[in-house]
């Protein structure tokens, strides 16, 4: 795998390097824990340039420990809506109140202590405790397990757990005394901006006269991973609900169920089709219940769009919509199951929508509505 002369030729060679490139990154500007950590969770799966703006504005919202410990979950969802992956903001949430209780409200400089805790896997307890508190601990993500697998032409499968504490054991061997947090940073950089995944910048690699990957001509086909199941698709339909009388201009939206997917934000009414098409949209929305024991009436389609998940993928057709004129008792739910089911409905103006967390997909949608981004189909 690779021998101590190598080792240290990859840790000289890569902080050579990582001092004159370093990228100016807003979280790097100190070594509060805190800040460290928020960024780290932002970070997972999501790029350095989407999470600049949004964690510039966490810190200015939450900017201590115990300032994020004390707001209330939806201010805290509130400044985390359009970065997606919520649960990572209510696991932090409830983490930093953890370190609270737990620990006086500092973060524990102990690799066991900060494992515990809530939403932070082994990649993330090393950032924390290596970036600041200088501890030599591994912190693998992608970019890590790209780089060493290039470096030293390492053929095990990179989607496995295995070659994660093969890569981590790796690690520890290589970084040098009193330069941890920087050793770290510094292969992040180097996987994030020269050895990438498709079109790697061997040329300007600083680690380069001794890369095996490169040396035998295989740094593209390196890492190997095996492919990912791809999320399964589900098509759904949608209803912009217009308000009338009293609610004239307002839309109705609906509260997911407190846990699951996208637990506890705000939504517009939508069911889940049985197959893949829209043929039977507007009769599925007519069975998607609403306040009052009405109905869902779809009078003319409004957009379309689709959003991923890691699991699932979303295909939506909206359409604006109304309510019945008159209560019906419906004796069937239509095709929506338990998870499309409202736990409380309400109706909202622009002027409201702030107070309320959407996930990304209906933020897109009550963008087209109400700014006019998007312009109808014909």
């Amino acid at each position: 795998m690779g021998n101590s002369s190598n080792f240290q030729y990859f840790a000289d060679q890569l902080l050579r390097w990582y001092d004159a490139e370093k990228r100016d990154l807003p979280w790097r500007r100190g070594r509060d824990p805190y800040r460290i950590w928020v960024s780290e969770i932002m970070l997972q799966q999501t790029r350095v340039e989407t999470v600049i703006p949004y964690y510039e504005a966490f810190m200015r919202k939450f900017p201590t420990l115990k300032a994020l410990a004390d707001a209330p979950e939806e201010d805290v969802l509130k400044a985390w809506e359009g970065l997606g992956y919520y649960s990572r903001a209510r696991n932090l949430h409830a983490a930093v109140r953890d370190v609270c209780e737990l620990y006086g409200g500092e973060v524990p400089d102990d690799p066991a202590a900060v494992a515990s805790l809530r939403g932070v896997g082994p990649y993330t307890a090393g950032a924390i405790l290596s970036i600041a508190f200088n501890r030599p601990e591994p912190a693998v993500d992608g970019n890590v397990m790209r780089v060493l697998s290039r470096f030293f032409l390492l053929e095990d499968d990179v989607a496995k757990p295995a070659t994660r504490v093969k890569v981590e054991n790796l690690v520890r061997q290589i970084i040098p005394e009193g330069r941890a947090g920087d050793f770290n940073q510094a292969l992040m950089d180097l996987g994030a901006t020269v050895c990438t995944p498709k079109n790697p910048g061997c040329l300007t690699c600083p680690v380069m006269e001794r890369c095996e990957g490169r040396l035998q001509g295989r740094e593209r086909e390196l890492p190997v991973k095996a492919k990912a199941k791809k999320p399964r698709t589900e098509f759904r339909a949608v209803a912009l609900v217009e308000g009338a009388g009293e609610q004239a201009g307002k839309l109705l939206i609906r509260q997911r169920p407190p846990s699951g997917l996208l637990a506890g934000m705000w939504e517009l009414p939508h069911v889940l089709l049985p197959g893949e098409s829209f043929d039977d949209a507007e009769a599925a929305l007519a069975g998607c219940p609403v306040p009052g024991g009405r109905t869902i009436v779809p009078y003319e389609p409004f957009m379309e769009l689709e959003h991923v998940f890691s699991h699932i993928r979303w295909v939506l057709r909206v359409y604006l919509a109304r309510l019945s004129d008159s209560p019906i008792v419906p004796d069937v739910r239509g095709p929506s199951r338990e998870e499309d089911r409202p736990a409380e409905s309400r109706w909202i103006g622009p002027a409201e929508r702030e107070a309320h967390v959407f996930p990304n997909a209906f933020i897109r949608i009550l963008d087209a509505y109400w700014n006019g981004k998007e312009t109808r189909p014909r």
